[in-house]
């Protein structure tokens, strides 16, 4: 059964990731709302919210990426990785410097709930836009979300290319023996 988040669940996360961003900036706790029906749905393990699960939390300035960062699986549940990611991708994206109170109410925020990882055993099945690729080789790891290949109009084999070299990495590399290639797909949703 593909993993879904509701549209009142994925909701529900931005508004979690906007306001730990904000309770950080200004100095307080988060203060969490949920509906009693969905508070009801996480308490007993049925909402999407409360399944452990890899997650990326992504804050755009305008067009421009401002940071992402994530997990690519998880003992916490969704909400609570999510959360804590919103946190890593405004403070603690090593490309980026702090996210500064002026700038987050022009930041939009794009979260990835991401599936279980699967050992891909033929490259060439990867599908653009619906796989992500996790590629790990001599010491080195990759990650590209499955929304990354579309938005930079990259094609299969560009795409392959690009996880080795996210990994820092020469292409073809998920072809070496040894070489690990993993695919998932994810839930992708924003404000």
């Amino acid at each position: 059964m593909p993993f879904t988040i509701t549209p009142v669940e994925q909701k529900a996360l931005l508004k979690d990731a906007r306001e730990t961003i904000a309770a950080k900036l200004e100095g307080r706790k988060p203060r969490y709302e949920r509906s009693p029906e969905l508070a009801k749905a996480v308490a007993s393990g049925g909402s999407a919210l409360a399944v452990p699960c890899g997650a990326f939390v992504t804050l755009h300035l305008g067009k421009n990426l401002r940071g992402c960062i994530g997990r690519m699986s998880a003992g916490l549940p969704l909400e609570e990785t999510v959360r804590t990611m919103a946190i890593e991708a405004a403070f603690g994206d090593p490309r980026f410097p702090s996210l500064s109170s002026d700038e987050f109410p022009r930041c939009s925020i794009e979260i990835s709930a991401l599936s279980p990882m699967e050992l891909c055993p033929d490259p060439y099945s990867i599908k653009v836009g619906v796989h992500g690729l996790y590629l790990i080789y001599r010491g080195r790891a990759g990650v590209l979300l499955p929304q990354v290949p579309v938005e930079q109009g990259w094609n299969q084999q560009e795409y392959l290319d690009y996880i080795c070299i996210k990994a820092g990495l020469p292409p073809k590399s998920y072809e070496a023996p040894g070489a690990e290639l993993f695919t998932f797909t994810a839930v992708v949703f924003g404000e």
